[in-house]
């Protein structure tokens, strides 16, 4: 069995005090092993994001336990969370995050900055990083010259090309169409396989569900199996 990159014990996040209390996350239990793809689903507000952020170290649990790469990210103080999250964590939010004055080649180079890699590894990263999501030719465009679905593959490469043992993937295929949607998740699969890197994706998308290893829901707090809806026949009932 390959070593877990990630164990959530008993999980719980809630925001607010008193009538506005919400409790979001209710005793969450996960456990996702080096190389493994899942995601998850769930209405919007129902905690995917909550989930995501504690798995990344933005954010710290009411209660519970988070190991992350052999990591005990609970206890562990900021400045560690931070080199953390800078040499081994991906991140992919709903929003691009882009720095508008800077080229789609200078923005992956920046996050390959942090972790003070030299220069010609940088370069070669970003070269190989932008053409894997389809966007060499567009290397030192401003974000403002991309289209949506664009800025959110620069964002994309941006979190591969830092190589990292997890990538947190919010939305990552939600500008995209399905042509480049199926593009982004075989070459997660393809990372996955070929350097164990383990990937958590939040969405609403029911294409990610056929290219991960196990999918979750998150409801009323708690992960349980997803389901797949299938199309019945005329005349019988859909399940």
């Amino acid at each position: 069995m390959s070593e877990l990159t990630i164990i959530v014990r008993g999980v719980q996040r809630s925001f607010g005090s008193g009538d506005t209390l919400v409790n979001v996350l209710r005793g969450v239990d996960l456990t996702v092993e080096a190389g493994q793809m899942v995601a998850l689903y769930g209405p919007s507000g129902s905690g995917k994001t909550t989930l995501l952020n504690l798995i990344g170290a933005l954010d710290r649990p009411n209660a519970g336990q988070i190991s992350v790469c052999g990591q005990d990210i609970v206890r562990m103080s900021d400045g560690a969370r931070a080199r953390l999250r800078r040499t081994s964590i991906g991140f992919i939010f709903q929003t691009d995050v882009l720095i508008p004055t800077y080229s789609a080649a200078e923005n992956i180079d920046l996050a390959l900055r942090l972790p003070r890699l030299g220069l010609f590894e940088r370069r070669k990263r970003i070269k190989a990083a932008l053409e894997a999501v389809g966007l060499s030719a567009w290397a030192n465009h401003a974000p403002d010259e991309l289209s949506g679905g664009q800025r959110q593959r620069v964002a994309i490469a941006r979190a591969l090309a830092l190589r990292p043992a997890l990538v947190l993937a919010d939305e990552p295929t939600s500008n995209q169409d399905t042509r480049v949607a199926q593009r982004i998740l075989k070459l997660f699969h393809g990372i996955a396989q070929a350097q164990g890197t383990t990937f958590i994706i939040v969405s609403h998308d029911p294409l990610i569900a056929e290219h991960v290893d196990v999918a979750y829901d998150l409801q009323d707090g708690q992960l349980v199996p997803h389901v797949v809806e299938t199309l019945a026949p005329e005349g019988e009932p859909a399940r």
